[in-house]
């Protein structure tokens, strides 16, 4: 059974339409060194897709050209594409600011060599995921040993200047539930992730994203072999708040996939779901004109995004 495929029936979830466009955010690639049980877009070492130096080149005409304020690179394991230093550099050149969202332990991949002082040299925020102070419950979500490695390159980070004050290089940690529940209160966990890291491992940050699990692909697949895929949505809908629609990342921002299509946002690039729900929306096509006040496409798993205290890439809303 599809995991996706209950969520793309008729929804009741409302219209809403974007704003301008503050940030592009590229997946380039689904290759990634980890295989962890809530990824939603099912990356791992075996993945071949990469964004092409050809469509690279496209990016970087579209920064230029409209003007964008934030370059948001995820994957897979983003650093895995081998034009992943090039696009930082240009991105940089011409004043734009980058985010890495980063796994930690490609830090230590061979290849990787000398990649977190490229990321403070160049002034790159990194977004890391870190779904628990505690060894246990991330080796169970992310794999054996996924916990110490990570620890050891958040030392390495903080060496060399991240996460020690805000004014400075920015490191932003993200945590995710450890099955079909709402993220507990940010502020709270924040604290607890601060206290616990600092206390036991000398790790310092400037701030947690607690993010909703989206019931998509490799989470949605577990949801449904559980039996839980409906009383997970039931959850969302249920804990749905107005107020978080104004501060949605669709509003502000556009997903581009490794093959440069277009999408309100991630989660709709992992569903198929194009830009204004109008297929055939390319990157090609930012050159021309931009995507300000086009409908956003919508489904049922925007719930996730809406429930209880929201869920954003830059966290709770």
């Amino acid at each position: 059974m599809h995991a996706t495929l209950p969520l793309l029936e008729a929804t009741d979830f409302p219209p809403i339409s974007r704003g301008a466009t503050e940030t592009l955010q590229v997946n380039l690639g689904y290759l990634c060194n980890q295989s962890c049980v809530h990824c939603h877009v099912n990356a791992g070492p075996h993945r071949t897709e990469m964004m092409t130096p050809e469509l690279i080149d496209t990016i970087i005409e579209v920064l230029k050209a409209r003007r964008i304020g934030t370059l948001d690179l995820t994957g897979g394991a983003p650093e895995m594409n081998p034009e992943f230093r090039r696009l930082v550099s240009a991105a940089r050149a011409l004043g734009v600011h980058v985010i890495d969202r980063c796994n930690l332990t490609i830090l230590f991949e061979p290849g990787q060599e000398g990649l977190a002082e490229f990321l403070a040299e160049n002034r790159v925020e990194v977004v890391a995921s870190l779904p628990c102070y505690s060894l246990d419950n991330v080796d169970k979500q992310r794999g054996k040993g996924v916990f110490d490695k990570s620890i050891r390159a958040l030392q390495h980070l903080n060496g060399l200047g991240y996460g020690q004050t805000q004014e400075g290089l920015q490191l932003n940690l993200v945590y995710n539930p450890q099955g079909p529940v709402l993220p507990p209160n940010q502020e709270a966990l924040q604290a607890d992730y601060k206290r616990e890291l600092f206390d036991h491992f000398g790790v310092v940050f400037n701030g947690l994203y607690a993010l909703a699990n989206m019931p998509i692909n490799r989470f949605g697949s577990m949801l449904i072999s559980k039996g839980q895929f409906e009383p997970y949505m039931e959850l969302l809908k249920q804990n749905y708040s107005e107020a978080n629609l104004h501060g949605v990342m669709c509003r502000s921002l556009i997903s581009v996939d490794w093959q440069g299509r277009l999408y309100d946002c991630d989660f709709n690039q992992q569903l198929g779901l194009a830009l204004g729900g109008k297929t055939g929306a390319r990157l090609d096509d930012l050159l021309k004109k931009d995507a300000d006040g086009l409908g956003i496409c919508v489904a049922d798993h925007c719930y996730g995004c809406t429930a209880g205290q929201g869920s954003s890439c830059g966290g709770a809303l």
